[in-house]
């Protein structure tokens, strides 16, 4: 339903199984991952991603996509919204996911991917929630969900830490 999309400055497309080199050289980027608490991705871990992500697309028509310069048409990152088997309060869970190569950082691309995921939520049927998890020392990441119109829920358990949980108004997904 919402393979491809077009913003501003981004082409997003669901990936395909050729897309492994893309999301390797991201998920490694020791930059890109200081705030992951699993750290880089090995190639497998990073070939495991790429499968689940490939899963969702075929299973609920949404995921995640690679993230394109509209310029260049190179990959600058990965992100979106994929359902995660969760429910909260009778409502299914979206995660907002946005990573992206240290040299696309600062620019507002993140925020204008949120943008459009959150976009493409809003067409799911409700009711829906949409929710970021984020080590708490990354205030960039912070800032996007913010940005994105999600608020500060508090702090989860993940990965064997504690992490901020932003989560969208059910009422702006409606």
């Amino acid at each position: 339903m919402h393979r491809e999309l077009t913003t501003s400055r981004l082409l997003l497309r669901a990936p395909t199984p050729a897309d492994d080199a893309e999301v390797y050289a991201i998920h490694s980027d020791p930059a890109a991952n200081q705030h992951n608490p699993a750290g880089p991705a090995t190639v497998e871990h990073a070939a495991d991603m790429l499968r689940s992500w490939l899963a969702d697309w075929r299973r609920d028509g949404l995921g995640y996509w690679m993230v394109r310069d509209r310029d260049t048409s190179d990959v600058i990152g990965v992100g979106g919204v994929r359902f995660t088997g969760d429910h909260e309060d009778g409502r299914r869970v979206l995660n907002l996911y946005y990573r992206f190569a240290p040299h696309a950082w600062g620019r507002g691309l993140a925020t204008e991917l949120c943008a459009a995921a959150i976009g493409v939520a809003r067409t799911y049927e409700s009711p829906l929630v949409v929710v970021a998890i984020v080590h708490p020392s990354n205030t960039a990441s912070a800032a996007v969900a913010r940005r994105a119109g999600l608020s500060h829920d508090g702090l989860v358990p993940y990965h064997g830490g504690a992490r901020m949980r932003f989560v969208l108004p059910i009422e702006a997904i409606r």
